[in-house]
């Protein structure tokens, strides 16, 4: 089958396991891929063991007190809850994912979206709907919206009206939304690296490692789809995208097993350069030894999943 043609059609259908290592439970928007520290959803503690099976179901509350989560959202995209936060599952859908910080931080990576996809995070005062792959961040404590990558959409109002005009947040720029809406205002997005922002991008670097090998070892195999796939080395799910190289914001590649096998470079195998933007800084050159073509993905994100316009 072509790879574009597998890439569309398959891409939103599929959260998938790995036959190199198994979890109790296929990975669904809402399911656990990480935890440190205290963290609870509803009154069941969770802890490493509850990693691949414990789901954030709707209606259902993950509270964090000294601890951190990482959740999964849509194929690509993933949600990470701060100390002493609170995050609610409004709806876990594929098309439609919703959730409402209620409080304390929480960061969101998005490394690939469709235009199908609807993500969304409430906070008092409004909603935000993301609209490109990027980095996002969300303080329910100070009522803000901080794009460091991508664009976002913000609509005021604790109810949606029908053609409301919302606030466009761009990258480096952050947003208040206490009392009266002010514009969206610019930061330094390099001297903000918080606590959470620097455990995001470590766990970003371990995704991105844990991609890489399973990548290779599904490079050429016909029963391969993208999706989420388990990696018994991580205890963990990391994310298969359906074609190409892609680039998360803290700079860390996710690779498609098709774009191994059609002979794709692999950047500093190894060696991830650090930082935010630091897509090239310090790469080198690995090249898979295989006929073929397959040439380097380019930019933030390699192949579909562009931005998803401004849609209820």
């Amino acid at each position: 089958m072509p790879r574009l043609q597998v890439h569309l059609l398959v891409a939103l259908a599929t959260l998938s396991v790995s036959a190199f290592g198994q979890s109790t439970n296929q990975a669904r928007p809402g399911t656990l891929n990480y935890v440190e520290g205290t963290a609870a959803i509803g009154r069941h503690v969770l802890s490493s063991r509850s990693v691949g099976s414990a789901e954030l179901q709707p209606g259902q509350t993950l509270t964090t007190q000294n601890g951190k989560a990482e959740i999964l959202l849509t194929p690509g995209v993933f949600l990470r809850v701060g100390d002493n936060s609170s995050v609610k599952m409004i709806a876990p859908d594929l098309t439609h994912t919703e959730v409402d910080l209620l409080h304390g931080q929480a960061l969101i990576e998005v490394d690939q979206i469709y235009r199908q996809n609807d993500l969304l995070v409430d906070q008092n005062g409004g909603q935000t709907e993301l609209l490109k792959v990027g980095l996002y961040g969300f303080n329910a404590d100070t009522n803000s919206v901080r794009v460091f990558d991508g664009k976002a959409a913000f609509y005021p109002g604790d109810t949606y009206q029908p053609n409301q005009k919302p606030v466009l947040v761009k990258g480096s720029r952050e947003l208040a939304v206490n009392g009266e809406l002010a514009k969206p205002q610019d930061f330094d997005k390099n001297k903000v690296h918080d606590d959470l922002y620097n455990w995001s991008s470590l766990r970003s670097q371990y995704l991105g490692q844990a991609n890489l090998d399973l990548a290779m070892s599904y490079a050429g195999s016909p029963g391969f789809y993208p999706g989420w796939f388990w990696n018994a080395g991580l205890y963990g799910y990391t994310w298969l995208p359906g074609d190409g190289l892609f680039w998360s914001p803290f700079g860390f590649g996710f690779y498609s097993p098709y774009y191994i096998y059609g002979g794709g470079y692999i950047y500093g195998r190894g060696h991830y350069g650090g930082g935010y933007g630091g897509h090239y800084g310090g790469y080198g050159h690995a090249p898979i030894i295989r006929p073929g073509g397959g040439g380097m993905g380019g930019g933030f994100a390699h192949g579909g999943g562009g931005g998803g316009g401004v849609h209820r």
